[in-house]
């Protein structure tokens, strides 16, 4: 006899397990299904080098701490004891002749930084910030936490207010016309460029510039979770659990079951089902979610049409894991200590070009024999990820998923080990302390890695579908399920291809957990974030 939950999420990641958070806290009975052994998703923390060299192998650069209601609902820090660190140098980017840029934290500690290189960039640098963080605080923070409205009506309410115009003039252009626009200098026009388009924007398309607003302010907002991302993930669990909520992994789902139209429930391989009284909610791609599971039979035509024409990411990542013998030094440290300090280094860009060609390549399958990368040392912020006196390092490459038309290659064990003896000599150029006999080890992870270990990241991509106008707001994945809902009735969304989209931020799991319970009649426990419904009396959502 089959068994019955009030709501089964499909997908233990971030987004899943916080819908299966707040739900089964409100008195719902909730089953998570996971098809991995371990629930969590890009949370991930895992010693894949050396005994007690703890590795972040996906998520690393927590970008909402500071507006993510599940933090504070949920109570992350306070039960849970989830902490962040919060470097006060975010970012630094070395340059051969051993100067550097360094954002920081402190707005006049930057500008210091960027007037070696133009006094002129430095009080654009203190404009954009002052008015980036307004449309982060009034607009931008508060709509990821909303469902989004079509295009013509947000059109609408933006054109009501100064600050909501100048979003929208944003908007129309690219990314790198607004970073042009801004900046003078070369390589201050470089790091900013990389910071608000390595998340996936295409730096020659406008339509959703509104996003480099969010990334040029995230940049010097991100934090660390002390122990590794993976605590993130556990705080969920044990919450889910605390409500006598369910995970189940190793889950392997062969269908949404169907009755009448409606989502029903779920069939694993082994004849298993589980049955829904309220609803099923996905938190996988589109494809699998809808083409493998519901059944193009069960869909009108229309709409699976809009789900095969939907896009994936034009990049990867390319991941160098390394257990260290000792922390870097860099070069640019001699001018300025601080640059041992960064959360992020970026590193090879040594003017914009070698940027650009680079994201040009991605685009036709091509890696740049040039390109650059960014790199982490947790262990330098949480000694608790490394043995004392050693560290450990992330060093992430764009990449493309078909590589010369084909994603055999980086299946290679060959290739892989050249790949990380040409990051290592990267490194190298900027660190060189970090001689090859301080490498003790490396873990390479390629996009087709990225593929086969999470199925939902459909050709590596990480952020479950590509970043272009026809797949985002409202349109993300498409204007039938933009609001968590699908035509499919009792199925919901609310995984990283429904607005607001990729990265740990909480805003799909969070927003579709709204709509299930306003659907379903379930009583609220949590209350909507105060700086909401600021922007709702203001009318910007």
């Amino acid at each position: 006899m089959a068994k019955h939950y009030d709501i089964i999420i499909i997908g233990g990641g971030p987004n899943g397990l916080a819908a299966g958070a707040y739900l089964s806290k409100a008195g719902q009975k909730v089953l998570v299904l996971e098809k991995r052994f371990e629930a969590g998703g890009g949370l991930a923390t895992e010693q894949v080098t050396l005994p007690d060299f703890y590795h972040n192998t996906h998520a690393m650069f927590h970008m909402m701490v500071d507006y993510a209601p599940v933090y504070k609902d949920l109570q992350f820090e306070e039960k849970w004891d989830v902490k962040h660190i919060f470097p006060e140098v975010q970012s630094a980017m070395p340059l051969p002749d051993d100067r550097s840029i360094c954002l920081y934290r402190d707005v006049e500690r930057t500008c210091k930084s960027i007037a070696q290189f133009s006094q002129k960039d430095a009080q654009s640098y203190r404009d954009m910030h002052r008015k980036f963080d307004e449309m982060m605080k009034e607009i931008l923070g508060p709509q990821t936490y909303v469902p989004m409205e079509p295009a013509p009506l947000m059109a609408a309410k933006m054109e009501e207010t100064e600050l909501g115009r100048e979003l929208s003039e944003l908007s129309e252009k690219t990314p790198k016309e607004i970073v042009f626009d801004l900046y003078e200098d070369e390589h201050v026009r470089t790091i900013m460029l990389y910071q608000c388009c390595h998340w996936a924007l295409d730096y020659n398309q406008s339509g959703v510039s509104y996003m480099v607003p969010i990334y040029l302010n995230r940049m010097v907002n991100y934090r660390l979770v002390a122990g590794g991302s993976h605590r993130a993930s556990n705080a969920l669990c044990k919450s889910l659990f605390e409500s006598k909520g369910l995970i189940l992994t190793n889950a392997q789902i062969v269908k949404i079951i169907m009755e009448g139209g409606e989502a029903k429930g779920v069939e694993l391989e082994d004849g298993t089902k589980y049955m829904a009284d309220k609803a099923v909610i996905s938190t996988i791609d589109p494809h699998q979610t809808f083409l493998d599971y519901v059944g193009e039979e069960n869909m009108e035509k229309d709409f699976t049409e809009m789900i095969k024409a939907y896009q994936w990411e034009k990049w990867s990542l390319l991941q160098l894991q390394m257990a260290l013998d000792e922390p870097p030094d860099f070069k640019a440290a001699e001018n300025n200590p601080d640059v041992n300090k960064a959360f992020m280094y970026i590193l090879g860009y040594d003017n914009i070009n070698i940027l650009t060609d680079q994201w040009d390549a991605l685009a036709e399958g091509k890696m740049t024999e040039n390109a650059g990368c960014n790199i982490c040392f947790p262990s330098v912020h949480d000694p608790y990820q490394a043995p004392s006196g050693k560290a450990n390092a992330a060093m992430s490459q764009m990449a493309p998923y078909d590589l010369d038309g084909s994603k055999d290659k980086w299946l290679s064990i060959k290739y892989k080990k050249e790949i990380a003896e040409k990051q290592i000599v990267l490194l190298q150029k900027y660190a060189p302390n970090l001689t090859r006999d301080k490498v003790l080890c490396t873990y390479v992870t390629t996009p087709a890695d990225i593929e086969n270990k999470f199925a939902n990241m459909v050709k590596g991509g990480y952020k479950q579908g590509a970043y272009h106008p026809l797949q985002m707001g409202y349109l993300r994945p498409n204007q039938d399920c933009s609001h968590y809902r699908t035509p499919v009735k009792n199925l919901y969304v609310g995984g990283a291809s429904v607005a607001p989209g990729g990265m740990v931020i909480w805003g799909p799991g969070y927003n579709c957990a709204n709509a299930v319970a306003e659907d379903c009649g379930i009583e609220k426990w949590w209350k909507e974030p105060e700086y909401v419904t600021k922007a709702r009396e203001k009318g910007y959502i």
